[in-house]
Parts: structure tokens; sequence; C-alpha cells
């Protein structure tokens, strides 16, 4: 997005009400999340061609059955992971309402 269609978009944005520091929040966390997204993308198309590119050299599916093919792909995903914690936080598995939801649910068993 352009310097100028986020200046537009604020505008409009801030005639409903939204301060500056909740756009800014906002807008800080679509980057990270789009900096995620982009990292993902890279890593599948990276990691696709290593894997292609072993196989084509050696005219055969063997590297496939062979762990070593593996090994990129298993320690950038373990950055890949840390990434997307650091994006996404507890909310990734534990989102926002998800407590109240459980002690509900037990407040019901209980019943």
């Amino acid at each position: 997005m352009r310097r100028r269609e986020r200046y537009q978009m604020y505008d409009s944005l801030k005639e409903e009400g939204v301060s500056t520091d909740e756009y800014h929040m906002a807008y800080k966390r679509m980057k990270r999340i789009k900096g995620f997204y982009v990292h993902l993308l890279v890593y599948i198309l990276v990691n696709a061609f290593l894997i292609f590119n072993q196989c084509y050299e050696s005219e055969s599916l063997a590297p496939l059955a062979n762990l070593k093919t593996y090994s990129v792909l298993f320690f950038w995903g373990i950055g890949l992971v840390a990434h997307g914690f650091s994006v996404f936080g507890r909310e990734l598995f534990f989102g926002t309402d998800w407590e109240e939801k459980k002690i509900r649910e037990f407040m019901g068993k209980e019943k």
C-alpha cells in the first residue's frame, strides 16, 4: 500500500472515530502478519525447488527416501514456527475468548 493510499484510509477511519494509536497498532500488526505470509511463501517455494532439484540431479525419486533431503525443510520450519508464534502469539491456539468458552464448558458439565 502506498503512502498516499495509507493516508487516505487513515483520514476515512479518523472520520469514523479511530484514534492515531489504534491505526498505527493495526498497521504494524498487519505488516507483521504480511511478513509471516511472505516468509511462508518463500519457505514453500524454496524447499519445493530444493527437493525437486535433488530428484532432478539424481534422475530418480531416491532422494525422497533420504532424511538428509528434508534437513533444510525441518530446520527452516522450526524458524517459521517461531516466526508464527511471534506474530500470532497465544491467539494461534488459545484465542482471546478461549478461556471464557472453556470456563463456560466446564461449568456446564458440572450441572
